[in-house]
């Protein structure tokens, strides 16, 4: 039977009682007691249906499943059909704010900035990465035009112009960004920002180095291939010559197989492919063969001591060989003859740490800063005479980040210089 035959069955059954009711009244004590006796019962019905009717507009004003009243005769129904309908709408209410939270915490998670405005750009909403792009306050800047926030005339001109096909490469703030505007709906565009400040610097970084290593290499090969055609040229040379030209070819040679193995040391430093497999290193071990490979490099010519009083370290061994062996070496090769090269490693109250003092050539102020860059050097002349390849202080910076330690140079030209590796605590074995 269908919902609304049971209404109106309902409803006729109760106006059959009333009149029934009326006309026995009217039996019993006369006609005018019977006829107000129903008028009284029909007014009754009458006011229960105007008293739910104002209680379901009292509902209507703020209708929440918990407030819904219960009802009488058909307006139970009624009201068990509303209860249903408004629990449905509350939960697809739920439902949606549960989304729209999702969508705004990922929006709020994403490195790209996002930037809705209606279609006069006027700002509706925008996520953090887009206020650090773009400089906007979504507390304080909602409700204003997003090109009188955004002050870049190159930004200006893609507005204007309206080619939001193609993105705008945007110069603000001190990044790079590209930006674009999509359009959605009928009122509404969204700005799209991608910070590439990080991808060009390294791919800056990537090309200096191709040029810096393609440059390195070019005057070995070039002295190589030189005294090569010589030879082939002149088969008769006499002995001195030729066993000098293969001398010269060798020093060549063995440079770029320096330069070659310290490239790939760093492109390993730099793999995420190639994790830290920390292990504990017996450091004065390691620091009385670093002292004998000195001592063979110095070949004499330098007073080098040793101080080890620290703890053995956890890290790569191999690592922390090559850095600290770069330390070393280069303090040998800028230190003139006769020159004291001081090794210390002890403890200190951030952690273990490794000294390497001498009173050599020294360095200005202004280099400091710069010496861990790749193939950066203070004196080129000097480099090439000590056959360095301007790599080492980088592969040192390096190996130290991978063990989260510091690098402190100290220096003063004419004096001598002090490079210091700080380790954190974590590191120290007991």
């Amino acid at each position: 039977m269908s919902p609304h035959l049971i209404f109106w069955i309902s409803a006729l059954v109760r106006i059959v009682l009333v009149l029934a009711g009326t006309g026995v009244a009217c039996y019993l004590w006369g006609a005018i007691p019977g006829l107000v006796l129903g008028l009284l019962g029909m007014t009754g019905l009458i006011g229960i249906q105007l008293f739910y009717l104002q209680r379901l507009s009292d509902w209507l004003e703020n209708p929440n499943s918990a407030r819904l009243p219960d009802g009488w005769g058909a307006w139970t129904d009624i009201f068990s059909r509303l209860y249903k309908l408004r629990r449905g709408d509350e939960k697809n209410q739920a439902e949606l704010a549960e989304w729209l939270a999702r969508f705004r915490q990922a929006m709020t998670l994403l490195p790209d900035g996002v930037v809705i405005m209606d279609d006069v750009l006027f700002l509706e909403w925008c996520n953090p990465a887009a206020e650090k792009h773009l400089g906007l306050s979504l507390l304080q800047d909602k409700g204003l035009r997003v090109t009188n926030l955004v002050r870049s005339p190159e930004f200006m001109d893609y507005i204007i112009l309206g080619r939001y096909e193609t993105p705008l490469t945007l110069s603000f703030r001190e990044r790079k960004l590209i930006a674009h505007i999509i359009p959605f709906e009928n009122r509404r565009q969204i700005l799209v920002t991608h910070d590439v400040t990080e991808s060009e610097r390294i791919d800056m970084m990537r090309r200096d180095f191709i040029a810096n290593a393609s440059h390195e290499l070019r005057t070995p090969l070039t002295v190589i291939n030189g005294f090569l055609e010589i030879a082939s040229m002149q088969p008769d040379l006499d002995t001195a010559t030729r066993n000098a030209h293969l001398k010269l070819m060798t020093e060549q040679g063995e440079r770029m197989q320096r330069l070659v193995e310290d490239m790939l040391t760093l492109t390993r430093l730099e793999s995420i492919d190639h994790p830290l497999r920390p292990e504990r290193i017996n450091m004065r071990g390691l620091l009385e063969q670093i002292l004998q490979e000195a001592h063979a490099l110095s070949a004499g010519r330098h007073e080098i001591t040793l101080e080890c009083n620290g703890p053995d370290l956890l890290g790569s061994t191999d690592e922390i060989r090559s850095a600290l062996t770069n330390l070393v070496t280069n303090a040998i090769r800028y230190t003139p003859e006769q020159g004291r090269i001081q090794l210390i490693w002890g403890s200190t109250s951030q952690g273990p740490k490794f000294v390497v003092q001498d009173n050599g050539i020294g360095i200005s102020a202004e280099h400091i800063s710069r010496l861990t860059e790749r193939f950066y050097r203070v004196d080129k002349s000097r480099s090439r005479e000590t056959q360095g390849t301007g790599l080492g202080l980088a592969i040192v910076k390096h190996v130290l980040l991978r063990h989260k330690a510091n690098l402190l140079i100290e220096s003063t030209p004419g004096t001598g210089s002090k490079f210091c590796v700080q380790f954190p605590g974590t590191a120290a074995v007991a």
